[in-house]
C-alpha cells in the first residue's frame, strides 16, 4: 500500500450494512466514501479518484454490474469487488464475468472484508478471484458471539449498529408484509435480500433464519408469521447491547 491511506468507494443501499462495511474499511485503515445508490456512486466516481470500488450487486436504481460498466468508461484499471446477500454460485459467476475481482457473500466478518481489500490494494501475483459463503445455525434472538466476531470484538460498533437496525426494522416489517399481501414477490425478495445481510452483521440470527425461510417459500403465511414474530421480538428488545 502507499504511504497515504487508500480511498475506497463503497456502494450499499441498506443503512445497517453500509455502516458495518464503512467501519470495517476505516479499520484497514483506509478512507471511505459511501453511496446508497447507483446515481450517487456515479457522481462520486466522476468527482475523484479511488483506489478500489466495493459495490453491492443489487441497487435501488440499477445493479453493481451496471455501475461497474459505467465507471469503467472513465477508469479501466481500478480494482472492483462485489458484495451480495445471494448465496448462489450462478450469481457469483455472473458478477465475476462482469469484471469484479472478488465476490463477498453477506454476512461476512470484518476480517474477511479486510483480507479481500488488502489482496487488491497490495496484490499477490498468485491471487485468484475468491468466493465466500456464510454459514447458518439455530441461535437466539441476539447472537452476541456472531456480532462480536463480525466486528472484531468492537462492542461500541455492535451497540450502534443494533440501535440503527432496531430503528429501521419496523418500517422493514411493514414493507415486507405489504409486499406479501400484494403478491409483489420481486419487492418482497428485494426487502429480504437486504435484511438478511443486516441480520448477519448485528447477530440477529433467529430473524435471519426466518428471512431465509420466507424467501424460499414466499407464499407461506406460516413463514410470514414466523418472520413477524422474530422481527417483533427484536423491536421490543430492551437490551440489544452485547453482554
Amino acid at each position: 500500500m502507499t504511504s497515504q491511506p487508500p480511498r475506497i468507494l463503497l456502494v450499499e443501499d441498506d443503512p445497517v450494512s453500509r455502516a458495518f462495511l464503512a467501519a470495517a474499511i476505516q479499520g484497514l485503515p483506509a478512507s471511505v466514501d459511501a453511496a446508497d445508490s447507483m446515481s450517487a456512486a456515479l457522481a462520486l466516481g466522476a468527482a475523484g479518484h479511488y483506489d478500489l470500488w466495493l459495490f453491492d450487486a443489487k441497487l435501488p436504481d440499477g445493479s453493481g454490474a451496471e455501475l461497474l460498466a459505467r465507471l469503467r468508461e472513465r477508469n479501466a484499471t481500478t480494482p472492483a469487488l462485489a458484495h451480495t446477500a445471494a448465496n448462489d454460485r450462478e450469481a457469483t459467476e455472473a458478477l465475476l464475468l462482469a469484471g469484479f475481482r472478488q465476490v463477498l457473500v453477506k454476512p461476512f466478518p470484518a476480517t474477511s472484508l479486510k483480507k479481500a481489500l488488502r489482496q487488491e490494494l497490495d496484490p499477490d501475483p498468485d491471487h485468484a478471484s475468491a468466493y465466500s459463503a456464510p454459514s447458518y445455525g439455530t441461535l437466539p434472538d441476539w447472537d452476541d458471539e456472531t456480532a462480536t466476531r463480525a466486528l472484531n470484538g468492537n462492542r461500541e460498533h455492535i451497540a450502534a449498529l443494533r440501535k440503527l437496525f432496531i430503528t429501521e426494522l419496523p418500517a422493514v416489517i411493514e414493507r415486507v408484509r405489504n409486499a406479501f399481501r400484494n403478491e409483489d414477490f420481486q419487492g418482497l425478495h428485494g426487502e429480504l435480500h437486504r435484511l438478511r445481510a443486516s441480520c448477519g452483521f448485528v447477530g440477529a440470527t433467529r430473524l435471519q433464519q426466518a428471512v431465509q425461510a420466507l424467501g424460499e417459500d414466499e407464499r407461506s403465511h406460516v413463514r410470514l408469521q414466523d418472520f413477524t414474530v422474530a422481527a417483533q421480538a427484536l423491536t421490543s428488545s430492551t437490551e440489544p447491547t452485547p453482554a
